[in-house]
């Protein structure tokens, strides 16, 4: 695991621990909502007319004001698909001469030789490619595409040549709950320096297939199977959407002095508005891509006002008074904080408890 910590360090870009969805701190931007698949998970969602991208210019100035956070040393492209925006590598170029190390994220299957060269040069310093089960069928089912395991293998391939350090996302849901250990050997075939492994959260399209959510034993079920993996994996396992590992991690370790030492100094657990930030296609400003909910728009306001001011990164930060339930019982809460998303996609309450919890916290 340490050697591929060294390898990832370009990609964490100075960050200071880890939490959800990555290294902290940094921006996601989702710039196209546009796809060419349909993916029967994808958060995103709404119907491609909807979406009022930022212009060209409205993306360079994004980017200039993104700079201006100290923290903010890492430039996620999302979407949707990135590539299929044809000012993208534009937008790379630019904001790698703006200092940002780039990252793209993608389904993979429009990465041809050509276009592997392009990411390099334009500065793209690693690949998050999605990739939800070893198994094509599944994969393609997920992906609503026949071939788009193929695709995604061949976009791989294209990234290694170019050197492109890989990193594997994964959504586990039902649907694949079983095949995670062969998605792990097969993330380990291609040399991925880091396997991100989220969990279905309903909303968007995944809306529609909320029963496939895990319940609070798969969690606790997955969490220990990242721990145990990771002993034999190479790439760096980390989980999204389920913040409980940090402190499962602290109470299997609580006399070893090491994890403790780091405790919530290092382990942030949510990110959500505190490190991680996720700006939609119309230049909307949302806590994480789980969160739907509005802080600002980047066309009506500065990016660092909304940053620094907006009520829900504020609330967000204040886990000591906010939480509710269990989570503000917890005495992980700054470790850990409980997944946002999930609370408000099952409760209908940003603050409320984690109901994917495993951990024991003592009752009132």
């Amino acid at each position: 695991m340490w050697n591929n910590s060294f390898r990832s360090i370009p990609i964490a870009a100075g960050a200071k621990g880890m939490g959800c969805i990555g290294y902290p701190d940094h921006p996601a931007w989702e710039v196209t909502a546009r796809c060419n698949l349909k993916c029967l998970h994808c958060h995103v969602g709404a119907p491609e007319e909807e979406q009022k991208e930022l212009t060209t210019a409205e993306g360079k100035k994004l980017i200039e004001e993104l700079r201006k956070i100290n923290e903010f040393r890492m430039l996620v492209y999302t979407g949707g698909e990135p590539l299929v925006r044809q000012d993208l590598f534009e937008l790379l170029d630019y904001s790698a001469n703006s200092g940002f190390i780039n990252v793209i994220a993608t389904n993979a299957t429009l990465i041809t030789k050509k276009v592997a060269q392009e990411l390099k040069k334009r500065g793209a310093r690693g690949a998050a490619v999605s990739i939800d089960s070893p198994d094509s069928l599944i994969h393609n089912k997920i992906r609503n595409h026949e071939n788009a395991f193929d695709l995604a293998l061949q976009g791989i391939k294209a990234l290694a040549e170019e050197s492109i350090p890989l990193q594997i996302n994964v959504t586990v849901m039902e649907y694949n709950f079983e095949s995670l250990e062969g998605l792990l050997e097969l993330a380990e075939s291609y040399k991925a320096i880091v396997v991100l492994i989220y969990q279905l959260i309903p909303v968007g399209r995944g809306d529609a297939i909320r029963s496939a959510s895990l319940d609070m034993q798969q969690n606790e079920t997955l969490l220990k199977f990242i721990q145990s993996k990771q002993r034999d994996i190479s790439a760096i396992l980390e989980p999204v959407a389920g913040p409980q590992y940090w402190p499962y991690l602290f109470t299997m370790k609580k006399n070893g002095g090491f994890l403790k030492k780091l405790g919530a100094s290092f382990f942030h657990g949510c990110s959500a508005g505190e490190g991680f930030v996720y700006i939609k296609a119309n230049g909307d400003v949302w806590p994480c891509p789980f969160i739907n909910i509005n802080a600002g728009n980047v066309r009506e306001q500065s990016f660092p006002d909304i940053w620094n001011k907006s009520e829900v990164f504020l609330r967000l930060r204040d886990r000591e008074n906010l939480l509710q339930g269990k989570c503000g019982r917890c005495e992980y809460k700054r470790m850990c904080g409980g997944c946002r998303g999930r609370s408000l996609a099952h409760n209908g309450d940003l603050f409320s408890e984690d109901p994917s919890c495993f951990i024991k916290v003592p009752k009132m």
